[in-house]
This record gives structure tokens, sequence and C-alpha cells, in this order.
């Protein structure tokens, strides 16, 4: 089985469960918005794991270039877009949803709970399928598992920038997109996911999601849990909360006047009859 075909069944199989779990959750009389964000966290943490497998082994042990990863970045981000709306499997959107208020402390909280248990399952089930060693690059991922390479290129405090820069770009554009149509939002998101990807792969790998890059970089060696945390979590809540204050000139949990923007007035008085006043 050519390494292509078996990292498309991977895949094929990982968006069927997806999309069963759902569905049942969708018919189902249970409306705990944590079950939805733990199926959306597994799903995005198992594909981006197979796709760093291509990026890393497939050019030298299945003839997969960089290009064949990117594409299957993209394809990946865009087909979660479309069977997750309204879900983001990203603790950085959830934390997001409860500085505008439109989530409550503790759905946030078992939201991100729960994100967090998925890509943890994402990491069992994606370690399970390379032990099987379908093909070559498989075994070669398999023998990697235990010192898998970090995605953490450079210092902490650089990390943080970095995750912090494109944490920014993405929630800046995701609040701008909000009110768009899907047709619209999904393809635009997904380019930029990948590209944030892309350009921050010599840096943080770009994830701006701190449950994905615990599923894939965390139990790496290289650095310790604290420098992983510093730039994984706290870069991106930093760049989300920039965003949201760019955006809506204050965080509304925190202040209830907007701090950048001044409201223009409702009712004007015209010329004239200023004139005569």
């Amino acid at each position: 089985m050519s390494g292509l075909n078996a990292s498309l069944g991977y895949f094929l199989t990982i968006v069927g469960v997806s999309v069963v779990g759902r569905v049942i959750l969708a018919r189902s009389r249970l409306r705990w918005a944590f079950l939805t964000e733990f199926i959306a966290a597994f799903a995005l943490a198992a594909c981006r794991l197979e796709v760093d497998t291509i990026a890393e082994v497939g050019q030298w042990a299945g003839a997969l270039g960089p290009d064949v990863a990117i594409t299957m970045l993209f394809l990946s981000i865009m087909i979660h877009g479309i069977i997750m709306q309204g879900v983001s499997g990203n603790p950085s959107v959830t934390l997001m949803g409860i500085l505008q208020k439109d989530v409550g402390a503790m759905a946030g909280a078992l939201s991100v709970v729960a994100q967090l248990l998925g890509a943890c399952l994402a990491l069992v089930v994606a370690g399970r399928y390379w032990e099987m060693e379908l093909t070559d690059m498989h075994m070669i991922k398999n023998l990697m598992m235990s010192e898998c390479s970090t995605s953490l290129r450079v210092s902490a405090l650089q990390g943080v920038l970095a995750e912090a820069l494109g944490a920014v770009t993405f929630h800046l554009v995701y609040l701008v997109l909000e009110s768009r149509s899907q047709l619209l939002r999904i393809p635009i998101l997904a380019l930029l996911l990948t590209f944030i990807a892309y350009a921050g792969n010599n840096y943080t790998s770009g994830y701006v999601n701190p449950s994905l890059a615990y599923a894939l970089t965390f139990t790496c060696p290289g650095h310790s849990f604290l420098a992983y945390s510093l730039v994984y979590w706290l870069g991106p809540l930093i760049g989300m909360s920039l965003a949201l204050f760019l955006y809506v000139g204050n965080v509304p949990l925190l202040f209830s006047r907007n701090l950048l923007y001044s409201k223009k007035a409702r009712f004007r008085v015209p010329k004239g009859k200023a004139s005569e006043d």
C-alpha cells in the first residue's frame, strides 16, 4: 500500500467517525457543546498528526513532497470547517467567546477540557495507526514516536511572539468573517490557517491552537512543559485578546465602555435648525 493511499484512508476514517459522532449528537437530546468540541478537537489533531508525518518522513519514505503536505493540510482544515460548523476545537476561540460574554464560564471550561481530551485521544489513535506500519513512512514514524522532533525551534520568548502574531491575524479575520456566509468564511479561514502553519514552520509551526499543540509537540523532548505552555497557551491568548480589543474596542467581560472607538451620534441636527438656534 502506498503512503498516500494509506494516509487518504486514514483521513477518510477520521472524517467518517467525526461525521457519525456529530450526527448522533445532533439527533440525540444531548445538547452539551463540550461533546462536539471533543469531536472537533479530536478530528483536527488526528488529521494534523498525519499531515506532519507526511511533512517529516514522506519525502524520504513515501516520495511525498512538501506540496502534498500543504495540500492535505488545507483540505483537512476545509473539511473540518464544513462538518464542524459552529464548533472550533480550539481553546483560544472558546476563551474568546467567554471574553465576549457569548459563552458562560462553566460551559467554556468544560469545552476547553473536552478539547484537550479530544487532542489526547487523537494522539493515542494516531500512535496505534502508526504501530500498524502499513507503509515505510509509518514504520519510520513509529520508530520516531519516542524521540519526536519538537515544533518549537526558537527561544520561548520568540515562540510566544510568533504564536501571538499568528493568533492576532487569525482571530481578527475570524471576527471580521463571523457574520459572513459559510461559503466565504470556511475557505478563507482554511487558507489563512494553512498559510500561518507554512509561515511558522521554522518557528513554532503556527498552531495558534493550544490543544492542537498539546497533541503534536508537548510530548516531544527539547523544551520543558513550562516553555511549551508559555508559547502555545500564552502566545495564542495574547493574540486573541489583542484581536478582540482591536476589533471591538474593548474586552466586553472586563470593560463596559468602548476604549478605542467612539459611537457616532444616533440623531443629527439639521444644519439649518442648528443655525437658527
